[in-house]
């Protein structure tokens, strides 16, 4: 199995892409907390067990989990995102609407694939942001995706005056597309294949609405049933307030996805997305409960890959170049045949 496009070779060496994924990080953050009037905080690496807090992301993955010997064994679990984390801590921190936070998230996946975009360590920009009943509308939510995706070119062109080679080719706009009309157009395709053809096209596209079964019956992709909206009708008959943003990366000759993001579930569309899902019982759960009960203000937020973005800007064909993680050892051999190190 090939890893690598042929003639593959990196536009940066190893010592000099270290530096510039410290760049990258540091522009882009600043550009996120501008637009979004973010401010950061401090995160967890782990979270209690049974407290509903932990991201359950599709339902099937394995947290790592480990007990904590001076706290009677109690059972703690390595976060798989902070979706739900997040939340809490606007509450708490008493944060007003219009404003939000974000934080460095650290996490450990280990049934993920391991491959040129995924890794069982993941890093990204975990944010929230408090908004009203009134931002609830699909309208809000194209207007923060373009507040990102405009961090992100601005984040480009600035690396860009940094490293000359490394050439702008996001578009000037994002384009939006339901899941229902991907879909349509590529009926006999599967959604990923669907997303590759839709990126290839426009170059950067936000496909709406992950989560919920198409008119085909199977969900675009899975989504939990307790962070994001994917159930409130939007008109046209297409549902869901989230998606993902995903580019056409050139050097692989395919989509990446670079956030999944969306507006976070009320009471009502929580109870009827754990209805939907056949998880009724996470309502009596730590988190459910005080969401339930009005604990929560209402929010929108998601996660932004950091080595996801640092690999497209820096156009490189790896993830593993941007980031220590393990890697196949058959991995680890092409690379050094090409003459270059994964981390």
């Amino acid at each position: 199995m090939k890893y690598f496009p042929d003639s593959y070779k990196p536009l940066l060496e190893a010592r000099e892409t270290e530096r510039a994924i410290k760049i990258v990080k540091d522009l882009f953050e600043k550009e996120l907390s501008g637009a979004l009037r973010l401010s950061r905080v401090t995160s967890p690496l782990f979270v209690p067990q049974g407290s509903g807090i932990n991201d359950d992301l599709n339902g099937v993955e394995r947290p790592v989990s480990f007990a904590v010997g001076n706290l009677n064994d109690q059972k703690m679990e390595i976060v798989q995102s902070l979706a739900k984390w997040k939340r809490m801590a606007l509450a708490d921190y008493r944060i007003s609407a219009g404003f939000g936070i974000y934080t460095d998230m650290n996490a450990i996946r280990p049934d993920d694939d391991i491959d040129a975009i995924h890794s069982i360590y993941v890093d990204q920009w975990d944010w929230e942001k408090v908004i009203t009943r009134e931002d609830r509308t699909l309208e809000y939510l194209k207007s923060v995706v373009r507040e990102i995706y405009s961090a992100m070119r601005r984040t480009e062109f600035l690396i860009h005056e940094t490293y000359s080679q490394l050439s702008p080719v996001l578009p000037d706009e994002i384009t939006f597309i339901h899941s229902e009309e991907l879909q349509k157009e590529y009926p006999s395709l599967t959604p990923p294949e669907r997303e590759r053809e839709a990126a290839r096209k426009y170059g950067a596209i936000f496909v709406i609405g992950i989560g919920a079964p198409l008119a085909d019956g199977i969900e675009h992709g899975g989504r939990a049933p307790d962070y994001d909206d994917w159930s409130t009708p939007t008109g046209c008959g297409h549902t869901g307030l989230n998606g993902d943003i995903i580019v056409w990366d050139d050097v692989r000759k395919s989509s990446l996805e670079l956030s999944s993001m969306g507006i976070r579930v009320d009471s009502e569309s929580l109870l009827r997305q754990l209805e939907l899902k056949g998880c009724m019982d996470r309502k009596n759960l730590y988190w459910h409960s005080r969401l339930l009960k009005g604990d929560f203000p209402l929010t929108i937020g998601g996660g932004i890959g950091q080595s996801r973005l640092c690999m497209f800007l820096l156009k490189k064909a790896h993830i593993g170049e941007v980031q220590a993680s393990v890697w196949p050892e058959d991995v680890r051999r092409e690379a050094q045949s090409l003459g270059f190190s994964l981390l």
